[in-house]
């Protein structure tokens, strides 16, 4: 018998609402859940994300080893270069957009509050022809 139904990643942060917005769009995501100190969004995937009401909450310092790593979330994506520019137009921004070579082609961006995220390229499904 399974215990644990479902999890939620929470991230806390000052502003909810607004965080919630981005990954919202960032995500296509619909919010299920919202309070005076919660907002809970659904990826289109089924991805659940929730941000909660902090107001003593500081960014991340990654990669800077003060206050550092508190949570690392990892998006899988067709297209590197299209999601930057979602991103960044969202109010993300780039921390590492180094260029890897291969299936395992990733960068690093900050969401508006400061977590830090990686995009990583969805490996190809099929054999190389040709």
């Amino acid at each position: 018998m399974t215990l644990v139904k479902a999890g939620v990643v929470v991230l806390d942060c000052a502003e909810p609402e607004k965080l919630a917005a981005f990954y919202g769009e960032l995500l296509d995501g619909e919010q299920t859940l919202a309070s005076a100190n919660l907002v809970q969004l659904r990826g289109a995937d089924g991805f659940l994300i929730a941000f909660r009401r902090d107001v003593n909450a500081t960014p991340p310092s990654w990669p800077r080893p003060e206050n550092s790593l508190q949570v690392h979330l990892e998006f899988m994506v067709d297209d590197l270069d299209e999601v930057e520019r979602r991103i960044v137009s969202l109010g993300g921004r780039p921390i590492e957009t180094r260029d890897a070579v291969g299936p395992n082609e990733e960068r690093g961006y900050s969401d508006p509050s400061g977590h830090s995220f990686t995009v990583r390229l969805t490996p190809p499904t099929s054999p190389k022809q040709g």
